[in-house]
């Protein structure tokens, strides 16, 4: 594998913490944090940095390891298994047409997509054999 396991750690901790968050619902309610349990802090609102934190490590990826994350997703999801590694990483890269955050950041779970997917390549020896 081009992308290392511990880059692909941190971008699950990236995606779960955007995962979590919601659209505002009361932008004006004009609580404050002791009074709302800290529920705000889930909301994604303009300037937060969650969803540009996770951006801004996939857009850093090179093609190889975007690629190659996306197949990690793809194999966590189910649509594929941890034995097809070459394939999927070649379908991963023939079927890129756009930016691969955005196409990641647009799949709900991503995070439990990417740990699982993670955990089956490392389990088959995949790496080993990439």
């Amino acid at each position: 594998m081009d992308i290392s396991p511990d880059l692909v750690r941190e971008i699950i901790s990236h995606a779960r913490a955007f995962d979590v968050k919601e659209g505002q619902s009361d932008p004006d309610s004009g609580s404050n944090p002791t009074d709302d349990g800290d529920l705000d802090i889930l909301q994604d609102t303009p300037g937060d940095l969650t969803g540009a934190d996770l951006r801004v490590v996939i857009e850093a990826l090179n093609v190889d390891q975007a690629a190659e994350l996306v197949a990690l997703m793809w194999i966590g999801r189910g649509e594929y298994e941890a034995a097809e590694w070459p394939r999927v990483v070649k379908r991963a890269r023939e079927r890129a047409t756009g930016p691969t955050a955005r196409y990641l950041m647009g799949v709900p779970m991503l995070g439990d997509y990417l740990e699982d997917g993670l955990n089956a390549v490392l389990d088959a020896g995949v790496r080993d054999q990439a």
